[in-house]
């Protein structure tokens, strides 16, 4: 896997995951648990769609 998600991308990815995992949690529903996916994607540094798409946000090659 090629990482194709970078700074910004990445941070935010972190910190969209975080925030929509705590929503779950206070308001006590499995939504949450959506936050997995951006929050998953932002900590390894690859996103399937991007690739899929042939996109990166990473500066290196």
């Amino acid at each position: 896997m090629k990482k194709n998600v970078g700074g910004i991308d990445r941070n935010l990815r972190i910190v969209v995951g975080l925030a929509i995992i705590a929503w779950g949690v206070f308001a006590q529903n499995w939504w949450g648990a959506i936050g997995l996916i951006p929050l998953l994607t932002g900590l390894i540094g690859w996103c399937p769609p991007y690739a899929i798409l042939g996109l990166s946000t990473c500066k290196t090659k």
